[in-house]
C-alpha cells in the first residue's frame, strides 16, 4: 500500500509521513532503539531489538508490497523521527476485519503533532485496505498516548492489569482500544 502526506507540526516544521522502504531500514533500526529507550511504554527493551539491518530490510519491502500492511515513517529534516504501522490481527476470515495499530516517535518530537498525523495516516491507511476495525493497546499510564487514542475516537474495551512487566515500574496495566472504521 503506497502513503505519502506532508503536514506543518506545531512548531511550523515540515513533516513527511511515507512508506518506509528496504533503504531506511538501518535509520529505522536506530530509531527504534532509541525511542525504546526513551520510554517505558513500549513493548521491549532496546537489547531485544533482534532484527539486523538485512532481515528488516527485507520485512519493509515485503510490507511496501502488501495490500493490507504498511510501515509509516515521519521524517522532518531529512531525518526519520518516529514510525507507525498497521498489521493484519490474523489471515482467518473470522478475523479478516480486524488491524492492529502501533506506533513511536522519538521524544523529542511529542507533543508537535507527530502522533497524531502518524495515527491518522494509519486510520486512513487501515479503511482503505478494508477492515472495518483498528486495535491497539496503551499502557494505562500513558496519558498522553490515552489521549490521543480517545480524541481520534478509539474505545477502551478491556485491561490486562498485569499485561507488561517493567523492570522499573513492575507489572503495567494495559488498556484495550478500538476504532470502528
Amino acid at each position: 500500500m503506497r502513503y505519502a502526506k506532508t503536514v506543518l507540526l506545531a512548531d511550523g516544521q515540515e513533516l513527511l509521513v511515507r512508506n518506509a522502504v528496504a533503504s531506511d531500514a538501518r535509520a529505522l533500526g536506530d530509531i527504534m532503539q532509541r525511542t525504546h529507550a526513551e520510554t517505558d511504554y513500549l513493548l521491549s527493551y532496546p537489547d531485544e531489538q533482534s532484527v539486523d539491518e538485512e532481515q528488516e530490510a527485507r520485512s519493509l519491502a515485503e510490507t511496501e508490497r502488501s495490500n493490507n500492511e504498511v510501515e509509516l515513517v515521519a521524517i522532518v529534516d531529512g531525518r526519520i523521527v518516529g514510525s507507525a504501522g498497521v498489521e493484519a490481527v490474523g489471515s482467518r476470515r473470522k478475523v479478516a476485519h480486524r488491524a492492529r495499530f502501533g506506533i513511536s516517535i522519538l521524544k523529542e518530537y511529542w507533543g508537535m503533532g507527530t502522533g497524531r498525523v502518524l495515527m491518522e495516516s494509519c486510520i486512513d491507511c487501515a479503511r482503505r485496505a478494508g477492515y472495518t476495525q483498528l486495535e491497539l493497546e496503551v499502557v494505562a499510564d500513558n496519558e498522553r498516548a490515552l489521549s490521543l487514542y480517545r480524541r481520534a475516537g478509539f474505545e477502551e474495551y478491556g485491561c490486562n492489569p498485569r499485561g507488561y512487566r517493567s523492570a522499573a515500574a513492575g507489572y503495567q496495566e494495559l488498556v484495550h482500544m478500538r476504532l470502528e472504521l
